[in-house]
Parts: C-alpha cells; sequence; structure tokens
C-alpha cells in the first residue's frame, strides 16, 4: 500500500535572475545614474560586479542584515545598513485587530 505525506513547499523562483538582468540591461541601457538594491543575495553579486565595474556606475547595496555578505560589500559602490529604518516602519506592538483583539508581532522582528 502506497504511503504519502503531504509537503508543502513556498519558495521563490526567479526573482534574483530576474532582478540581475534587468539590473545590468538598465545600466547598459543608461536607464539610470545611481543604482540601489535591497539584499544580502549572494546570487546578486556578479550582476552588481557587473554594474559597478563594466558599466561603471556607482551601485548601493541596502542591507536588510547588519553584517552584509562579504562578496557583496567587496563588489558594490556604497553599503547602508537599513534595519534601523525598517524598526520605524513597523506596526506598533501590539496591533489591535478588526475584531477588536490583540495581534503581537514576534519577539525575533
Amino acid at each position: 500500500m502506497p504511503r504519502f505525506a503531504r509537503v508543502v513547499k513556498i519558495e521563490e523562483k526567479g526573482s534574483d535572475v530576474n532582478l540581475g538582468a534587468h539590473l545590468v540591461r538598465d545600466a547598459f541601457a543608461g536607464a539610470f545614474q545611481h543604482a540601489a538594491v535591497i539584499t544580502n543575495d549572494t546570487d546578486l553579486r556578479e550582476p552588481i560586479r557587473i554594474v559597478a565595474q563594466e558599466a561603471k556606475l556607482p551601485i548601493t547595496l541596502l542591507s536588510p542584515v547588519s553584517k552584509p555578505a562579504e562578496s557583496l560589500r567587496n563588489v558594490a559602490t556604497y553599503v547602508r545598513h537599513i534595519d534601523r529604518y525598517l524598526a520605524k516602519a513597523q506596526f506598533p506592538n501590539p496591533l489591535v485587530g478588526p475584531d477588536g483583539q490583540p495581534i503581537n508581532k514576534p519577539q525575533d522582528w
């Protein structure tokens, strides 16, 4: 008798490839003078390097983590940390739901 397990897998696909392709295309098309990318995804290292070194355009890495990946830091023109800005953009805790009940955000936020 076959046995089955239900598997739920939520995964983004292709967003880093799409961002990288458009970033490089737009750089060489002259669509921007300075790019900013919010990421810590090292898959974007090469597109960031191409923009900075080959297209010779400044690119700022806006890091959502306090210690961005070294490979990204090494190729970006500038690195800025946005965690302090993200904290200010969060809803108050607790937030009152539509039913009047409090909604608490996770502690690690």
